[in-house]
């Protein structure tokens, strides 16, 4: 994650008074860090990833951080195994930051868990300039495409692709 993206991502759950934010993809804690500064005092950050030792890792790095262990609720697991288990409308974000070849399966999931103004944000949308790309192109790439059409094309979506880091998809739930 780039320091432009971490900065982007803490000030959009900042703008949303973010006080629940689901996080797809816990990594190394990083964006986690971002988000929990964004967000409310009293917000709870879930985080989905499908290694548990990650979790930890970001679990330290959140405590080292300075953040209350209450903030964050860890959940193992296939993002698309874990997410419909999910309140609906109970999310002020969706980060998705994990397998893009499932990234417009888990639109389809964030809007579900979204308020109505809550934002969904997608990292990695350049996909490392492949995306504008003329010749032929993997399988990852062409999903993020079609990510981006139908999140352009979405009549419930205000979409604003930000060009930080490898860009991030961002859209406003109607």
């Amino acid at each position: 994650m780039s320091p432009g993206t971490g900065a982007a991502l803490r000030m959009l759950a900042a703008t949303a008074a973010a006080k629940a934010v689901v996080e797809i993809g816990t990594g190394t804690g990083v964006s986690g860090i971002h988000l929990l500064h964004g967000m409310r005092p009293d917000g709870v950050l879930t985080t989905v990833d499908t290694e548990p030792e990650r979790q930890q890792f970001a679990r330290q790095a959140f405590r080292a951080a300075g953040f209350a262990s209450n903030r964050a609720r860890m959940i193992p697991g296939r993002a698309l195994d874990v997410l419909p288990r999910l309140t609906d409308s109970g999310y002020d974000l969706v980060f998705c930051d994990a397998d893009r070849t499932e990234y417009l399966d888990c639109l389809d999931e964030s809007l579900r868990l979204l308020r109505p103004g809550g934002l969904v944000c997608f990292e990695g949308v350049f996909a490392d300039g492949r995306t504008v790309g003329s010749g032929p192109q993997p399988a990852e790439v062409l999903r993020i495409r079609e990510l981006a059409r139908t999140v352009r094309e979405s009549q419930d979506l205000v979409p604003a692709l930000l060009p930080v880091g490898d860009g991030l998809l961002c859209a406003v739930r109607r």
